[in-house]
């Protein structure tokens, strides 16, 4: 047979063991499980890899260590009269030989496949389970025998004790986020699954999700001096709409507890008889863990300290479910919260709005960054200030005009994008 055709079958051979390789540890393992019903045959071959993952790597080392030494060799014949007309020394025309033949396995047989079939590796496993399963019952007896050899020095001579057990195939945390962004990312916002999927991808990232991330700021707090009248009390549960108010002594730095709107119907003689007493919690602290403290004190609200002990704001167990399912509205968060389109390149937003959901939802691609969650945010650590009406901030490809604001923080801004 022809050298050049040798050559070439063997380093298609070599690259085919190689990227299956790659595609077999980089595939996703819930992806596997799932295309079991579509893909039945391939899915019953790649199990069985699964089953018994060892043996099936040593079927893929052997059939590409046999695909390299004929390579070699037949790569040694085809060169060697060439370059031995310009070098006599004979190590000389081996490290030549060797460089060349090396550079062109690790190009072709090496990184090129296990780059492609990195990319989609479930689907390549998929088209090459028929030809996988045939080298592997080729080389089965031979990897075997190279298995009982390996186990025999490891536990005799090394005196290891070798992990001979069928390997778990265990769904991770990892494999499943990959595969919900995977489909977040191709699925259409009107798709049936999308919210699925996103709830999904929540309910992952949600062990991670920082308090100070969803908690009500300082600036928006309502509380009441501890030392105050009820009438004062009962005014501002009319004009909140709110079920529970913080209460304070001296400070608001100093909140003491809280009061539900329940207890005025106790008929209290004063403010203090009626204060339920509040959790604290560092701003730094898993929304996980606060749901896990909500449940355990059967508590739905806690205080959120900053590092140096002063009152951050507060959050809620709506503000943490949000978090997982969406934003739940109310009749309050409606008057609260305003956004609005107005044209193709101009929204009118209110500035306690989070970046990521008018992202997600609009797909203007604000600027992120750690330090701020929030279009105010945003603003504030850009300008270092807080601007005034009708001030106009240009951002990047941005340009926000304040609309409406107060000496503390911005209501109201006005979006506009610059126009290619």
């Amino acid at each position: 047979m022809n050298e050049y055709l040798i050559i070439v079958l063997t380093l298609i051979l070599s690259a085919f063991f190689s990227g299956c390789e790659m595609a077999f540890f980089s595939s996703n393992k819930i992806l596997l499980e799932l295309n079991k019903k579509k893909h039945p045959i391939p899915a019953r071959i790649i199990d069985r890899f699964v089953q018994n993952p060892g043996i099936f790597l040593s079927t893929i080392l052997i059939g590409n260590n046999i695909a390299l030494v004929i390579y070699g060799l037949q790569m040694a014949k085809l060169i060697e009269p060439t370059i031995s007309q310009y070098v006599e020394s004979s190590i000389a025309l081996l490290l030549i030989q060797t460089t060349i033949s090396t550079l062109i396995i690790l190009l072709t047989a090496e990184f090129l496949p296990k780059t492609l079939f990195r990319i989609h590796p479930t689907f390549i496993l998929n088209i090459f389970a028929v030809p996988l399963m045939s080298f592997y019952l080729l080389f089965y007896p031979l990897s075997r025998l190279t298995m009982a050899v390996s186990d025999f020095i490891i536990k005799k001579l090394l005196r290891t004790k070798a992990n001979t057990e069928q390997a778990n195939w265990m769904l991770s945390k990892v494999d499943l986020n990959n595969l919900l962004t995977e489909h977040h990312e191709k699925s259409d916002k009107d798709d049936e699954g999308a919210n699925e999927i996103k709830l999904l991808k929540n309910v992952l990232d949600f062990s991670k999700l920082k308090i100070r991330e969803c908690f009500i700021p300082r600036t928006e707090l309502q509380a009441i001096e501890v030392n105050d009248d009820l009438e004062p009390l009962r005014q501002q549960f009319m004009d909140t709409g709110l079920s529970k108010i913080l209460v304070y002594k001296d400070s608001i730095d100093n909140i003491i507890g809280y009061v539900h709107v329940s207890s005025l119907f106790k008929h209290p003689k004063k403010l203090r008889n009626i204060v339920s007493p509040i959790s604290i919690i560092p701003e730094t602290m898993t929304a996980n863990k606060v749901l896990e403290l909500f449940t355990k004190e059967h508590k739905s609200i806690a205080l959120v300290v900053d590092e140096f002990g002063g009152t951050a704001g507060i959050v809620t167990l709506e503000d943490i479910l949000e978090e997982i399912f969406g934003e739940i509205n109310d009749e309050h968060d409606i008057l609260e919260h305003i956004e609005e389109q107005i044209n193709e390149n101009e929204y009118r937003f209110s500035a306690r709005l989070e970046i990521d959901y008018l992202n997600e939802k609009y797909a203007i691609n604000l600027p992120q960054a750690e330090d701020y969650e929030t279009i105010a945010g945003l603003i504030l650590f850009h300008n270092q200030s807080i601007p005034e009406v009708n001030d106009i901030i240009t951002i990047e490809q941005f340009t926000f005009q304040i609309l409406e604001a107060s000496s503390a923080r911005i209501e109201l801004v006005k979006v506009s994008l610059a126009s290619d």
